[in-house]
């Protein structure tokens, strides 16, 4: 079936709206949380690593954390430390996918807006094999619920129409909603991981 067909601008923007009290709650459920599980971030590392395999030298992506969000800091430094190609996602402007630059422990960073910073313009861009996606809530078929953007959805559906990607939502599980609002540019992901579970869409 053509979701994308059955769409009218109505229908959007209704999915927009009822996103928005879902981005309410699930900030509040986030912020419960960050506030009960110092210790999550180290906890998922360990969980994924034990987990899920990466190929060899794979381009992974993460994302610089904000506020409550969980900590992909472990990740990254696990990532350099294993020798995978970490990189970090640069905005080009409202409606663009993302491009991803190359990041390593020490760098001096960019300032981005919005409290979170990117790789400097001398960094090398690279194509990410693996994205670690952050995200306000998420459900067991395996869709999130983002910020409102859609950045990850355009770079996802960009380069899944170039090659094989794997996109991995990280999040506390105290995140978990019984089911994600969804609209036509949704793009799934392959798993979910939490400090208490990897749980695996395809």
């Amino acid at each position: 079936m053509d979701l994308e067909g059955m769409m009218t601008p109505s229908n959007i923007d209704e999915i927009d709206q009822r996103k928005k009290m879902l981005r309410k709650e699930a900030k509040k459920n986030r912020a419960e949380a960050y506030k009960h599980n110092p210790d999550a971030a180290e906890r998922l590392c360990k969980r994924l690593f034990d987990t899920i395999s990466f190929p060899e030298q794979a381009v992974v992506s993460a994302y610089w954390p904000l506020g409550d969000e969980l900590d992909p800091m472990p990740l990254l430094q696990t990532l350099h430390h294993k020798n995978f190609k970490p990189v970090l996602p640069v905005m080009l402007g409202a409606g663009k996918p993302l491009i991803f630059r190359g990041w390593a422990p020490g760098d001096t960073l960019d300032d981005a807006g919005f409290g979170t910073k990117e790789p400097c313009a001398d960094k090398e861009e690279l194509e990410p094999d693996v994205l670690f996606v952050p995200l306000l809530a998420f459900d067991r078929a395996g869709y999130r619920l983002g910020y409102g953007g859609g950045f990850y959805d355009r770079t996802l559906d960009k380069l899944r129409a170039k090659k094989s990607v794997t996109a991995i939502g990280i999040a506390y599980a105290g995140q978990e909603m019984p089911a994600v609002i969804r609209g036509p540019y949704d793009q799934p992901l392959d798993y979910i991981v939490t400090e208490q579970e990897v749980i695996k869409f395809s």
